[in-house]
């Protein structure tokens, strides 16, 4: 209660502010926890996949081979034998030699003319085995040098041409390059030795190339001579 002539305060004169005040009070204190629970719910990102580390025991790669199905080694070829898990007994690259022999640690001389890869994989297993128990190995054809076949005559290039797979006559003439402007297309033939003598093989060019006599496009033999006339 006043005494006359004395201004009423200002909290008497406003009560509605102080309300107004409190509800604002009681919004805010509503709309925070909303807000943070809102943050709390948000889905979280997905955990980074774990990618587990390549087994050190895995069998490592031999690497690439020039062989082709059906080849057998012969002397001048370079071969890599891997023996898993014993490098000792592992060569990195070994040369056949002429006489169609290997040399190998531990099993020493190893004949592997004429044998496919996979034969002399199962020879050395063999052959380690008083050594190595279960040995595991593998052979890897690194380059071929004992399968050639020779170009002579009116080609773009002459001499050998290395068998790396099958190739027909007119494959190797495209692989030399191509035949002169001077060859005599007809005229084309093969020598090749059989049992023990020279046979003439005719190829005629233009025929094959046309789709005749396609009989003619013979797959080439290692030591063949294929002659171009001019």
């Amino acid at each position: 209660m006043t005494t006359q002539g004395q201004r009423p305060s200002s909290n008497c004169r406003r009560p509605g502010n102080l309300r107004a005040m409190a509800a604002a009070i009681v919004v805010v204190l509503a709309v925070v926890p909303l807000s943070v629970l809102a943050q709390s719910e948000s889905p979280k990102p997905a955990p980074a996949a774990v990618v587990p580390e390549q087994s050190t025991l895995a069998k490592p790669a031999a690497g690439n081979d020039a062989a082709a199905p059906g080849y057998r080694i012969g002397a001048g070829d370079a071969l890599q034998i891997n023996v898993w898990k014993e490098t000792e007994a592992s060569v990195p690259s070994v040369v056949v030699r002429p006489d169609g022999k290997i040399s190998l640690p531990l099993v020493k001389e190893v004949d592997v003319m004429g044998l496919m890869p996979a034969e002399l994989e199962k020879v050395l297993t063999a052959k380690l085995a008083r050594f190595i128990r279960d040995a595991d190995v593998t052979v890897v054809v690194q380059q071929i040098h004992s399968k050639k076949v020779y170009l002579v005559g009116a080609v773009k290039k002459e001499g050998p041409v290395a068998l790396l797979s099958s190739m027909t006559v007119l494959q190797v003439l495209s692989e030399a390059g191509g035949l002169s402007d001077y060859a005599k297309k007809r005229k084309i033939y093969v020598l090749r030795t059989e049992n023990g003598k020279q046979v003439k093989h005719a190829f005629d060019y233009q025929a094959v190339i046309r789709g005749e006599h396609i009989e003619q496009n013979i797959p080439v033999l290692p030591d063949d001579i294929i002659v171009v006339p001019q």
